[in-house]
C-alpha cells in the first residue's frame, strides 16, 4: 500500500474510533469527552502515532518497554502523555518510573514501592491504577479483588505516587450485558474501597475495541484502543529487514 493510502487509512480509522466513543458516550449519559482514549500503540512505529497526534491525540500505551523507549525520546517534542499498560518487571521499574506519566498495571506492593523509590526527584507524581484479576484467570497478571483493599490501603500512602484507580482485562465476551456486568464489578469494587478506606480513586480502565460501550456504559474513565485504530498487531521482527 502506497504511504498516502496507509496514513490515510490510519487517520480514517482513527476519526471512526473516536466518533464511536463519542456516540458511546451520549448513549450512556456520560459528559462528552469525559472518557478518555488511549491509543496503544505496542509494535507500531513513532510515525504512526506521530500521524494520530496530527489528529489531536496525546495519550498512548505501550506495554513492552524495549518499543517504547524507543519511541518516546524520538516523539518529545509532541509533549505526549505515555502509560504503560503491561506487566512489571522489577528490572523494569526504573526505565518505567522515569520515563511514563501513567502505571495501569501495578498488582504488588513491591513493584508500586519500586516505582515511588525510582521517580526521579523533582517530577510529578506518577499515576498508578492498581491491575485486578477480576476472573482469577491463570493466564492473566493483576491481584485478586480480595486483596485490592489491602493494596490501595498500602499503595496509597507511598510518596512519589498518586493512586488513581483500577484496571482490568476480562476475558473476551461477545455478549453486552455480559459485557457491562463484569465492569460494572471493577467500578462497584473501587467505590467499596474509596468508602472504606477512606480513598479518593477517580478513574477506571477499563474497555477496549471489542468492548468499549460496555466499559462506557459502567464508568470507565480510560479506553485502551488498538486494533480499532491501528489495525492487526505487527510481528516484531527478529533480525534486521
Amino acid at each position: 500500500m502506497p504511504l498516502a493510502d496507509a496514513q490515510n487509512e490510519l487517520v480514517i480509522r482513527y476519526r471512526t474510533l473516536m466518533e464511536r466513543l463519542r456516540t458511546a458516550e451520549q448513549r450512556f449519559d456520560r459528559p462528552q469527552g469525559s472518557v478518555s482514549l488511549i491509543a496503544v500503540s505496542k509494535t507500531y512505529p513513532a510515525a504512526d502515532i506521530r500521524i494520530i497526534a496530527d489528529e489531536g491525540q496525546r495519550d498512548f500505551g505501550e506495554n513492552q518497554l524495549q518499543d517504547a523507549m524507543g519511541k518516546i525520546p524520538a516523539l518529545k517534542d509532541l509533549g505526549c502523555t505515555w502509560h504503560f499498560i503491561g506487566p512489571i518487571q522489577s528490572n523494569k521499574c526504573r526505565d518505567i518510573a522515569h520515563h511514563f506519566d501513567w502505571i495501569h498495571s501495578v498488582d504488588r506492593l513491591k513493584i508500586a514501592r519500586r516505582i515511588s523509590e525510582l521517580r526521579p526527584a523533582g517530577a510529578n507524581p506518577l499515576n498508578i491504577l492498581l491491575q485486578v484479576n477480576l476472573q482469577n484467570e491463570s493466564t492473566k497478571s493483576g491481584a485478586c479483588p480480595n486483596e485490592i483493599t489491602d493494596l490501595a490501603n498500602s499503595v496509597e500512602k507511598l510518596p512519589n505516587i498518586c493512586l488513581r484507580g483500577l484496571m482490568m482485562i476480562p476475558s473476551p465476551e461477545k455478549d453486552f450485558e455480559r459485557q457491562r456486568a463484569v465492569f460494572a464489578e471493577l467500578r462497584e469494587l473501587k467505590e467499596v474501597v474509596n468508602r472504606d478506606q477512606k480513598i479518593n480513586m477517580d478513574c477506571l480502565s477499563m474497555g477496549m475495541t471489542d468492548d468499549l460501550e460496555a466499559a462506557v456504559a459502567e464508568g470507565a474513565t480510560h479506553v485502551r484502543i488498538g486494533t480499532a485504530i491501528f489495525g492487526p498487531r505487527k510481528q516484531r521482527q527478529s533480525h534486521p529487514a
